[in-house]
C-alpha cells in the first residue's frame, strides 16, 4: 500500500506519462504536493499500490471512482504507470493483480480501463488480464497537436448480486488475510524471475503486513 512519503516517487514515474505522451490527459504533470493528497485522498476508499524492487519505486496502481452518481458506486476506474526500466517484467501485471483482488474483497463488481488509443501494447496487456473492449469515442480529446480517440475495456470483477451491499473502504481490507495472500500471489511471478535479487515486494506490504 502506498504512502505520502511515496509522492515524489509516483511523481516521477507519472510525470514523463504527461509530459511527453497522450497516454494521460493531464497536460502538467502534478506537483509532489498535488500527487501526495491525491494518493492519501485515494486511499481513503480505493486502493493505491506501489511496486518496490531493490529498496526502489518500479510502479503504481490505482482505482477511482467510475461516476459519482451513488448507482455508479459497485463500478471503479483501474490505472497502472510503470517506470521505463521495468517495462515488460511483469510489474504492471503484478501490480494489477493486486489490485483487482483488492477490489474484489471489497465489494465492487466491475472495473473499468480507459486507453488512449491506437495503443497496442495496452491493449494486449488488459486484454491479457481479462478486460475487453466494450466502448470507444473518436476525438474525445485534445493533446500534443491532435485530436485524440479512446477506447473502454472492462473487467467483470464477480456476478453482481441481486441485493449488493455498500463497497467497503479499503482501509478496511488492507489488513485482512485474503488481501495479504493476494500480495504474495501476485508478487511471487516476479521473486521467481529473479532469483537472486532481493525479494521483490508487491505491492509493499507482501512481506509484511504494515500496522
Amino acid at each position: 500500500m502506498a504512502r505520502g512519503s511515496d509522492a515524489a516517487a509516483v511523481a516521477a514515474i507519472y510525470a514523463p506519462v504527461v509530459r511527453d505522451t497522450a497516454i494521460s490527459f493531464e497536460y502538467r504533470p502534478p506537483s509532489v504536493q498535488k500527487m501526495r493528497r491525491r494518493l492519501l485522498e485515494t486511499l481513503e476508499r480505493y486502493p493505491f499500490l506501489v511496486l518496490e524492487t531493490d529498496g526502489k519505486l518500479a510502479g503504481f496502481a490505482y482505482a477511482t471512482a467510475h461516476r459519482k452518481r451513488e448507482a455508479y458506486r459497485w463500478a471503479v476506474e483501474v490505472s497502472v504507470f510503470v517506470g521505463a526500466a521495468h517495462r515488460r517484467s511483469g510489474a504492471g501485471r503484478a501490480l494489477y493483480a493486486a489490485l483487482l483482488e483488492a477490489l474484489r474483497l471489497q465489494g465492487f463488481t466491475q472495473a473499468f480501463a480507459v486507453i488512449t488509443i491506437p495503443n497496442p501494447p495496452s491493449v494486449a496487456f488488459h486484454e491479457g488480464m481479462g478486460f475487453r473492449r466494450v466502448a470507444s469515442f473518436s476525438g474525445v480529446g485534445y493533446k500534443r497537436g491532435r485530436w485524440r480517440d479512446t477506447g473502454w475495456w472492462l473487467l467483470l470483477l464477480r456476478r453482481p448480486p441481486a441485493r449488493p451491499a455498500p463497497p467497503r473502504p479499503f482501509p478496511i481490507i488492507a489488513g485482512a488475510a485474503g488481501f495479504l495472500r493476494a500480495l504474495e500471489v501476485a508478487a511471487a511471478p516476479l521473486r521467481s524471475r529473479a532469483p537472486a535479487r532481493p525479494p521483490c515486494r508487491s505491492p509493499r506490504g507482501a512481506s509484511r503486513p504494515r500496522p
